[in-house]
């Protein structure tokens, strides 16, 4: 694939899943002024150029039997997720040193409570703290070297979490060289036992510009290597 931007999900996100979701993202070029940058310079990029889409999709949840349609729009560091049958709506705020994830409802915001964020969404394997992103905040990461995803040469973060409040103990985060893209994420009980896998299956084209296709979310049964379910994130035209 030639060396263009790619558009994830995080989810962002998604999109991981933005998904990473999350997220669905679209990120320039990096530019850094050494060879190799740290880790700390390579996530305060990626948080910044996150915050700059202006984007409108529409996309799905499924796994399995289990299809969950999802509007996803993002202005500058707000991004939204609507959901629907039954209505929710979730606003996901990138901030310069953190990030806030709200319930929308008619009479306002509220912020979605800290101990309800390892809940599922709708029975899928991805959960409320992988759309809110928190771990592209985590202090103290480090470089833990280059490696190839699907043909793209990416850096290699490992980040810890830095208390209990998260599911996850630790995540190692693979993020594309050349655009910034976050490629694939594995996330760490605190057994130390992989708990879930994220990794961008496909991209594809929409307006002269890269952008998600597919994602695919494993997660692992605990204490072993095999995947009791996968979820697929799928950006539509």
């Amino acid at each position: 694939m030639k060396r263009q931007c790619f558009l994830i999900g995080r989810f962002r996100n998604a999109s991981t899943l933005q998904l990473f979701i999350a997220s669905t993202l679209s990120l320039a070029p990096f530019a850094f002024a050494e060879p190799v940058p740290s880790a700390k310079e390579i996530l305060d990029s990626a948080r910044m150029l996150e915050s700059r889409q202006q984007i409108d999709l529409q996309g799905q949840l499924r796994e399995n039997e289990i299809v969950i349609p999802f509007r996803l729009t993002q202005t500058g560091p707000i991004i939204r997720y609507a959901f629907s049958n039954p209505d929710q709506v979730l606003r996901l705020r990138l901030g310069e040193n953190n990030s806030r994830l709200d319930v929308v409802t008619g009479s306002g915001a509220e912020n979605f409570a800290a101990s309800q964020l390892n809940q599922k969404i709708r029975g899928t394997g991805i959960t409320y703290e992988d759309l809110a992103l928190k771990f592209l905040y985590w202090p103290n990461a480090k470089l833990a070297g280059e490696e190839n995803v699907r043909t793209r040469s990416c850096w290699k973060l490992q980040l810890r979490a830095p208390s209990r409040q998260s599911q996850y103990s630790n995540v190692v985060l693979w993020i594309d060289k050349t655009s910034g893209a976050l490629m694939r994420m594995e996330s760490y009980d605190w057994n130390g036992q992989l708990a879930k896998r994220f990794e961008v299956v496909s991209a594809q084209k929409i307006d002269n510009r890269w952008f998600l296709k597919q994602m695919r979310v494993e997660e692992l049964q605990p204490g072993t290597t095999k995947v009791q379910s996968r979820t697929y994130l799928e950006i539509k035209k």
